[in-house]
C-alpha cells in the first residue's frame, strides 16, 4: 500500500475539496507513491511525534492539524516547524493534514463531539454552499436506464438519505455529422432525429471526474452534450459546526459539567448563565467564535468551542451560553477515530495512536 492509497482512504471520509480555503491540507512532506510500513495518527506533528514514528517505525504520519501552515522561506532548523520538516525528509517519513476537510465532514470533528456529549438528531451547524452541482445530459432512450445505472454507481444522485435519484424528460434530439464524424446513429452528412432522455443527475463537486468518466465511458454518441452547473443549494451534510439535542433537557451548571466530564477537560471558561434550561447545543471544534451568530440563529441553547477572546462573550447577548473547552480538548478524541476508521479500512499493517501529547496549553 502506497501514501496514496492511504489518502483515497481518508479522502472517502473527508474530501480535501472541502477544506477551507485558508487551510493547508494534504500531503506536506513526503512521496505519494512511497509504501507505506505504518501509519502514526496524531493531532499535532511535533519532533517528539517524528521521534516517535521512527522508533514505532511508521513512515506516513497522519496528522489532524497542519505542520506547514505559512509559507516557508527557509529549512535552517530555527523553528519547531522547521526542525520537524528537516527530521521527516532526513528518516523518509510522510506528513498528512486532514484538518478542516475533517471539520467540514458530516461524520468529523464535530460529530465525534456531540457523540461524546450524547447528543441527538445531529445537523450541520454552517452548510457549506457551492458545493452541489448538476448534471444534465442527452441519450438515447434506449440507452438512458443504462447510462443512469453508471452514473448512480459513480455516486451521483445522492440527496441526503436518498439515492439513484435522477429526473427525466422524454423528447426528440437533432444533429447533423459533417465528413469528419462517425455517427452512432444515422449517417454522415443526414440530418437525423432521435428519440431522447434528458437526465439530470446532483452530485456533491469531488465527484466530477468520476461522474463525467462514468457519463464518457456509458453514452452511445462519439460527441457527449452535457450541461454541469454549480447549484446555490447549501449542502446539509458539509459544513462547520453541528447542531444536537439532548435526550432529557439540563440546568445549565449541570450541563456544563456534563460537558466537562464527557470532554475531559480542566477547565471550562463560560458567558453569563441566563436561568433557562439547556437542551439544544450547538458545537465546533477548534477556534469557533465566527460561530456564535449562527449558533444564535438556529435557537440553541448553549454553543461550546473554543478559543474565545474577552469580547466574543459579550456576543452572547444574553440569548445563547457560550462555552470554551479549550482547543486541544475539543479535538482532542479525533485521532482515536481515525485510527479506528483507518484500522477498518487498512488490515495488512499497523495503524497506530500517537502517545504523545501535544498540547501546548497547560493549568495549574
Amino acid at each position: 500500500m502506497t501514501v496514496q492509497d492511504v489518502i483515497n482512504q481518508l479522502q472517502d471520509l473527508a474530501p480535501l475539496n472541502y477544506a477551507e480555503d485558508f487551510d493547508n491540507v494534504g500531503l506536506l512532506v513526503g512521496d505519494k507513491n512511497q509504501s507505506v510500513s505504518g501509519i502514526l495518527v496524531t493531532l499535532d506533528t511535533l519532533e517528539a511525534v517524528v521521534n516517535e514514528a521512527i522508533e514505532r517505525s511508521c513512515n506516513l504520519i497522519v496528522s489532524f492539524h497542519p505542520i506547514i501552515f505559512k509559507g516557508l522561506k527557509k529549512l535552517t532548523g530555527k523553528t519547531y516547524v522547521e526542525r520537524v520538516v528537516i527530521k521527516a525528509i532526513q528518516n523518509n517519513i510522510a506528513i498528512f493534514s486532514i484538518h478542516t476537510a475533517l471539520d467540514n465532514a458530516f461524520q468529523g470533528v464535530n460529530s465525534i463531539i456531540c457523540d461524546k456529549l450524547e447528543l441527538e438528531n445531529k445537523k450541520i451547524l454552517m452548510p457549506q454552499s457551492a458545493t452541489l452541482k448538476k448534471l444534465q445530459t442527452y441519450v438515447p432512450k434506449d440507452n438512458a436506464e443504462e447510462l443512469r445505472t453508471a452514473l448512480f454507481k459513480a455516486r451521483a444522485g445522492n440527496i441526503g438519505n436518498y439515492d439513484s435519484c435522477s429526473f427525466n424528460i422524454e423528447g426528440k434530439g437533432t444533429y447533423r455529422g459533417n465528413e469528419d464524424s462517425n455517427p452512432t446513429l444515422g449517417k454522415k452528412g443526414e440530418l437525423h432525429t432521435e428519440n431522447e432522455t434528458a437526465v439530470s443527475v446532483v452530485f456533491e463537486k469531488h465527484l466530477e471526474s468520476n461522474i463525467l468518466n462514468a457519463l464518457f465511458n456509458t453514452h452511445p454518441y462519439e460527441e457527449v452534450a452535457y450541461e454541469i452547473t454549480t447549484l446555490d443549494n447549501t449542502n446539509s451534510y458539509i459544513g462547520m459546526g453541528m447542531i444536537g439535542v439532548l435526550k432529557t433537557a439540563m440546568d445549565e451548571e449541570e450541563c456544563l459539567r456534563h460537558v466537562k466530564a464527557k470532554m475531559n477537560t480542566e477547565c471550562v471558561r463560560h458567558s453569563k448563565l441566563l436561568g433557562k434550561p439547556i437542551e439544544k447545543i450547538a458545537v465546533l471544534g477548534g477556534s469557533g467564535s465566527f460561530a456564535i451568530n449562527a449558533a444564535k440563529a438556529s435557537g440553541a441553547d448553549l454553543l461550546i468551542t473554543a478559543d474565545l477572546k474577552y469580547h466574543d462573550f459579550f456576543s452572547a447577548e444574553n440569548e445563547i451560553v457560550l462555552a470554551d473547552i479549550g482547543h486541544y480538548e475539543s479535538e482532542q478524541f479525533t485521532k482515536s477515530f481515525l485510527v479506528d476508521y483507518l484500522s477498518k479500512k487498512i488490515t495488512n499493517f499497523a495503524v497506530i495512536l500517537s502517545k504523545t501529547n501535544t498540547n501546548p496549553v497547560k493549568y495549574l
